[in-house]
């Protein structure tokens, strides 16, 4: 199976132009494999990962754009803090994991509360429905019905199964972030 593409190069792809910012939020229950996620995207060793104990910060600076991704720990203690993080996010990426149906409603409970915070209103969003190379995951359509993803509105939002392991859905998932984002680039400058 191919490495994903590093998460600099298709960002690049995403904003061109002095001192452009995105900044990505990736939030998820813990376990979820949101750091798997950051260190694939940034095509760093993925084989020792051990829980997130607040957060980690990637940040990377290349010619004229920098990325900022924000990954922060998913254990019940720390989620009253994924608050302090909500300013100016321009993309919620949200973890699943496909395998642990235990935990599906807490889940579902943890993202709706997301969406409904006023510092996130209308912020795209993108659920990563993992560890979809696990024998007992279930697929991404189970995943959004679970997380009842269609009743979502006022804001774009898309799910995308991946393994973050292995790499596979991730590249898919920053493509769609692309589109998004270049859609709300060219709107705004409309205005």
């Amino acid at each position: 199976m191919s490495r994903p593409v590093g998460l600099l190069s298709l960002l690049r792809k995403l904003r061109s132009g002095e001192g452009q910012e995105l900044r990505i939020l990736l939030l998820g229950l813990d376990n979820a494999g949101k750091t798997t996620i950051l260190k694939s995207l940034a095509s760093e060793d993925v084989t020792h990962i051990t829980p997130t104990q607040g957060f980690n910060i990637k940040s990377v600076v290349q010619d004229r754009f920098k990325l900022n991704v924000w990954d922060i720990g998913g254990q019940r203690k720390i989620r009253p803090y994924w608050r302090n993080y909500f300013e100016n996010t321009d993309v919620l990426i949200f973890v699943v994991d496909s395998s642990d149906m235990k935990r599906r409603e807490e889940a579902a409970t943890e993202l709706q509360e997301l969406l409904e915070d006023d510092k996130l209103m209308g912020v795209p969003v993108l659920v990563f429905a993992n560890k979809q190379d696990l024998q007992f995951a279930k697929d991404a359509q189970d995943i959004s019905e679970a997380l009842e993803l269609t009743k979502i509105r006022g804001r774009n939002w898309q799910i995308q199964g991946c393994s973050a392991t292995t790499g596979e859905g991730l590249k898919d998932g920053l493509e769609w972030v692309q589109k998004i984002v270049s859609k709300k680039d060219k709107g705004q400058k409309k205005k």
